[in-house]
């Protein structure tokens, strides 16, 4: 009886290939699929090069893979790898580097994971040992031209192809191994889980650009990209007890995103405001007008808290079972989209690193109680403007407080409570009318709670009122 090894892979380097060379919208959709793909195509066309059963493959996507084999298959597997590694090393000027780690699949699970997580950090650390000593690699400059066709391409083909001439290179609808694609209920069971949405332009011929879609935000025109990752993923898959665990831990994450991502952006809401860039085993990344973002993220955070307490609750702790987001806006409706998506990153690492559970949007990193906090208030900062008449200046006059106040605390005493208050009152405007007191009083209670002395506007305060701020921009004002 021969003996089975396990093959690990995982694909390194993608955020650096995404964001070089500040690749077009055309362009950058492309490579968002490459490296979507990549990591799904390579294992199973492993599997079919060496005539071996399907059912060999583990788990794959999200930037890694899973497979087992029979031992006699190793140095063809690792040919196979190499070949792999040369020409997506190759297409993506050096960027994109796929590793791998082969071991015995004997003892227990956590034996055999450390196995390969020691040589996987040995090949890390070690980046040149595989390469020809003799000859340092040199990479040819990225083929902008293909990943804009696959981008193209891949958006009316439901089939993805792989030959082995290009072992890296992925074409829509040919090659010498083919795959459907799909994540909706009517995909085939074995298609390639890929969530691919794009807002219809206008005439409905092709996508709509970032600009289309800014134009289409209620208030101001402005788009942006909206990225999240599931908290602690890392841990919660390290703690594992079984291979099997491991394979559908990982499949469990990558359907929630692939096939709930499609579904959402499906939606009356945001079938015409949102595109999906990128789906992972445990992250995506969506762009759109600034309004659907805010309004998707929440959404796709109550999915996710539902996911987590219907699959995840047998798992003790709370490692992979919350997700954080982070929303980055482009200062202007031509910026590039690759700078935005380099921004929301940023972002989504300062969110992550000061806490969990939470979105960082609006200049503030807010826990998503606070976000529905600020969501009300925004609806009561606009409910001035639309029922009561107030002039949507106002909430930019506010805004104007609240940077005065800021800068002051940083630099001397704040100035003294009952002037602020007596700014907020000529900001708001005076009624007679029960409603409006009422709507008044409320509204600063929100902003700045209800100590009289206390003029420091909490978090959910100030991301309202920006909230409000581009909401009302646009709105007639005389």
């Amino acid at each position: 009886m021969s003996v089975q090894i396990l093959l690990q892979g995982r694909i390194f380097g993608t955020e650096p290939f995404l964001l070089s060379g500040n690749p077009g919208e055309s362009e950058l959709a492309g490579r968002f699929q490459w490296v979507s793909l990549l990591s799904e195509v390579l294992p199973r066309a492993l599997i079919a090069e060496l005539n071996l059963s399907k059912m060999l493959l583990g788990s794959s996507g999200g930037e890694q893979f899973l497979v087992v084999l029979p031992e006699e298959v190793r140095a063809q597997a690792e040919q196979f790898l190499q070949a792999a590694r040369v020409d997506a090393a190759s297409m993506s000027a050096g960027c994109v580097n796929l590793l791998w780690a082969i071991t015995e699949n004997l003892g227990d699970w956590t034996v055999v994971r450390k196995r390969l997580n020691d040589e996987m950090q040995h090949k890390r650390g070690t980046p040149l040992a595989a390469w020809n000593p003799e000859q340092t690699p040199e990479f040819p400059t990225i083929d902008r031209g293909y990943f804009t066709r696959l981008g193209e391409s891949l958006r009316d083909s439901s089939v993805i192809g792989w030959s082995p001439d290009g072992p890296a290179r992925l074409q829509a609808g040919t090659g010498k191994h083919t795959w459907h694609t799909g994540s909706g209920p009517a995909s085939a069971s074995d298609a390639i889980p890929i969530a691919r949405h794009a807002a219809p332009s206008d005439d409905g011929q092709g996508p709509a650009i970032l600009p289309v879609l800014a134009a289409r935000a209620q208030g101001r025109p402005v788009w942006g990209i909206l990225r999240g990752d599931v908290d602690n993923f890392g841990i919660r898959i390290r703690r594992v007890q079984s291979i099997e665990e491991h394979v559908q831990l990982s499949v469990l994450y990558k359907q929630f995103f692939a096939g709930e991502l499609e579904v959402l952006c499906s939606t009356g809401e945001f079938w015409r405001k949102v595109t999906l860039l990128y789906s992972g085993g445990d992250d995506f990344a969506v762009c759109g007008s600034w309004d659907a973002l805010i309004g998707f993220a929440r959404e796709l955070q109550r999915l996710f808290q539902r996911f987590a307490e219907e699959h995840l609750k047998d798992f003790p702790g709370p490692e992979g079972k919350t997700i954080t987001m982070a929303i980055a806006l482009a200062p202007d409706l031509n910026s590039n989209a690759a700078v935005i998506y380099g921004q929301a990153g940023q972002k989504l690492e300062a969110a992550k690193s000061t806490d969990k559970d939470c979105i960082a949007l609006l200049g503030r990193t807010l826990e998503w109680k606070q976000l529905a906090d600020a969501a009300e208030l925004k609806d009561d900062l606009t409910r001035m403007v639309n029922e009561f008449g107030a002039a949507p200046q106002y909430i930019r006059e506010l805004c104007s407080i609240y940077r005065e106040t800021r800068r002051e605390r940083g630099g001397r005493r704040a100035e003294k409570p009952w002037r602020f208050h007596r700014r907020l009152n000529r900001v708001l405007g005076t009624s007679r009318s029960r409603d409006f007191q009422k709507a008044r009083t409320s509204l600063v209670t929100d902003l700045i709670g209800k100590n009289p002395a206390n003029i420091k506007m909490r978090p959910s305060g100030r991301v309202a009122l920006e909230w409000a701020r581009l909401s009302t921009e646009g709105v007639n004002e005389s």
